[in-house]
C-alpha cells in the first residue's frame, strides 16, 4: 500500500496567530511520534500571516484516521478551534504521473 500524503491549510483569526501556531506546533510534535507517521510538517504563510499549512505523509489511512482521533489531536483542535477564521481545509493527495 503506497504512503497516504496529506495537506491542510489553517487560518488564525487576526489577533490569534500566536494561539494557533503554538498549539499547532505542540501538534506537529507530538504526531511526529506517532505509530504510522512519517513526516509531519508545519509550515506558516509568508505570504497571509496567520496561515499555516501541514504536509504529512502516514503509512495509510488507518494511521490517518488514528491520528485524528488521538487525545493530542483532539485536545489541539480543542485549544485553537475558537482561534480559527474557518474549518481546516484537509486534503488526501493522489499521486500525477
Amino acid at each position: 500500500m503506497p504512503d497516504l500524503h496529506v495537506v491542510a491549510t489553517i487560518a488564525a483569526k487576526p489577533g490569534s496567530e500566536e494561539t494557533v501556531r503554538s498549539a499547532l506546533s505542540a501538534l506537529a510534535a507530538a504526531s511526529r511520534d506517532e505509530d504510522g507517521c512519517i513526516s509531519y510538517e508545519l509550515f506558516e504563510s509568508a505570504q497571509a500571516a496567520g496561515t499555516f499549512v501541514t504536509v504529512e505523509v502516514w503509512t495509510g489511512q488507518e494511521a490517518l484516521q488514528a491520528h485524528m482521533s488521538a487525545p493530542h489531536f483532539t485536545a489541539a483542535a480543542g485549544e485553537f478551534g475558537a482561534h480559527l477564521a474557518g474549518a481546516p481545509q484537509i486534503h488526501t493527495l493522489t499521486p500525477v504521473g
